[in-house]
């Protein structure tokens, strides 16, 4: 392992966020139009987060002066691993120096909780892995919250969108080492290229990524959202993220424009940004000749009508003597369910409506959803599309072959043979240790969590069972909210410190494809040889 390489190129790390932190000092100023005050806590937190970022990449730089920037594949996950958990750690500071508080006390109302060093690193880890979850449960008192704060925690979905390592190869360059980064860092399957090809892709990604993020933001402008909101908002939807600024996210501004608005973005964060790139110099059909991209319009579409046809009729109450009832109750059902399908199925976690209420199997499919995610190439989190199609095609030539053993064929994809043979082994691999992860942290969260979170909060402790799977699928695959007490309208922040740091693991495990955060716990990964 060249440790003095890894210093050196996370250095550069804590420099970048340092300089994100930076964008969100003026929010603290009443002169924004946020801050009723001066939010002096805020400020000051932010400026000492960022003299520490600043510090501590000095003397990473420092360490690894003498480095030579050739970097190989071990040292590549050791980078994009550690850069993680040092965002983490980092990104957390901000809300612990200015002492932000996650709500009120549940036996006294008047009292306000401050955020532990766990609800923190929760935080901050669920910003970055675009995760979207929070123990955040008064988002709109500044009292409680800073609006400074406020919007640091959605920068955090902002660099963790197309991923941080992804936006340092783009934004500062690195040589000879932007093709290993890249190629540890990018969610899903993904073809490898040369290094220049690797730099090429990594700026044509964070320039759409970004311009895409204004585009989104004009438009909420102009959907009467103020700049604050439509930035936040912005960053939480491309980033397939999910933080807002209101406690009940999306469904606080009532409005089917901004509804529809954000269904679309998040539909276009969850493509394959490559597929996003050829659609913009004119080569569209490439996007509808893609069968990953077709199989997730398609998942959406009948996840919709099925969905929509279990829950018809508890969306809105209408005059039963309308003859246009039906259609009216329709309507805003496709608007809810739409919306929702698209927020799990992307892993944004943004909503409009409690689907808590919805019919037992709907709501069963949306837990199903959480482990599709988005396309590979994409924003989103979770399994990816891809995976799945492969899955189901592997799975076909299994039962052929329990019939035709001497038939051999080839794995196809878009007409055209997958060229890694070792896809197979891959594919098993990743959907075994994703379950077997599920199941591990599911009874371990069901062993550790006390039956006293769910009877504090009015919930009873027989749902302790599907609750604890709903959060633990909702951490691993980067949703934010599940089901029961991790719902629409609920957090994260009853939770004990333990579970927290397991959730903190699962977020980190999820973003970055298992292996990059895997190998860390390998002490024969740490050795020189």
């Amino acid at each position: 392992m060249n440790y003095p390489l890894v210093a050196k190129l996370l250095g550069v790390l804590c420099w970048l966020m340092g300089a994100t932190m930076l964008g969100s000092v003026p929010w603290a100023f009443p002169a924004m139009g946020v801050a009723v005050e001066f939010e002096s806590d805020g400020c000051y937190a932010l400026l000492a987060s960022i003299t520490i970022c600043l510090a501590v990449g000095a003397l990473l730089r420092w360490i690894g002066r003498n480095a030579k920037l050739t970097i190989y594949r071990k040292e590549a996950m050791a980078v994009v691993g550690l850069s993680w958990v040092l965002a983490t750690v980092l990104g957390a500071l901000p809300y612990w120096l200015s002492g932000t508080s996650r709500g009120y006390a549940l036996d006294d109302p008047a009292v306000a909780v401050p955020m532990s060093i766990a609800d923190c690193l929760f935080e901050s880890q669920s910003g970055f892995s675009t995760t979207g979850a929070t123990v955040l449960t008064q988002l709109e008192v500044p009292a409680l919250v800073p609006r400074c704060i406020l919007f640091w925690r959605s920068s955090t979905h902002f660099l963790g969108g197309l991923g941080i390592i992804v936006l340092f190869v783009a934004v500062l360059g690195q040589g000879s080492a932007g093709k290993a980064l890249m190629r540890a860092e990018m969610p899903g399957p993904s073809k490898e290229g040369s290094q220049e090809r690797m730099q090429h892709t990594a700026w044509n990604f964070a320039a759409i990524y970004v311009m895409l993020n204004i585009v989104l933001t004009i438009i909420l402008m102009l959907e009467s959202m103020s700049l604050f909101d439509a930035l936040c908002h912005a960053f939480g939807t491309m980033a397939t993220g999910g933080f807002s600024t209101y406690n009940n996210s999306i469904a606080a501004f009532k409005s089917e424009a901004v509804d529809y608005t954000i269904t679309l973005f998040m539909i276009i964060a969850g493509t394959n940004f490559t597929l996003l790139y050829l659609a913009l110099i004119g080569r569209p059909g490439i996007m509808l000749r893609d069968i990953e991209w077709r199989t997730y319009i398609g998942g959406i579409a009948v996840a919709t009508a099925v969905i929509l046809g279990l829950s018809v009729g508890i969306y809105g109450e209408f005059d039963p003597n309308d003859s246009l009832a039906w259609f009216k109750e329709l309507w805003v059902g496709f608007r809810y369910v739409l919306f929702q399908v698209v927020s799990i199925i992307t892993t944004t976690g943004y909503a409009t409506h409690d689907f808590d209420e919805w019919h037992e199997l709907a709501r069963a499919l949306l837990f199903l959803l959480m482990f599709v995610g988005g396309c590979a190439g994409s924003t989103g989190g979770g399994l990816k599309v891809i995976r799945h199609v492969l899955f189901i095609k592997i799975l076909g030539m299994e039962v052929e072959r329990s019939y035709h053993p001497s038939v051999v064929r080839p794995i196809k994809l878009g007409g055209q043979v997958a060229g890694d043979p070792e896809l197979k082994n891959q594919i098993l691999l990743y959907f075994g240790l994703i379950t077997f992860i599920f199941m591990l942290s599911w009874i371990t969260l069901v062993a550790i969590e006390p039956e006293s979170t769910w009877s504090r909060v009015g919930e009873s402790a027989e749902n302790k069972l599907i609750d604890s799977a709903s959060a633990v699928a909702a951490t691993l695959n980067n949703i934010g909210p599940g089901l029961g007490t991790v719902g629409a309208k609920e957090n994260y922040s009853n939770f004990t410190s333990a579970s927290k740091m397991l959730f903190i693991f699962l977020m980190m495990l999820g973003r970055l494809e298992l292996f990059a955060v895997l190998v860390l716990l390998l002490p024969g990964f740490w050795r020189s040889h």
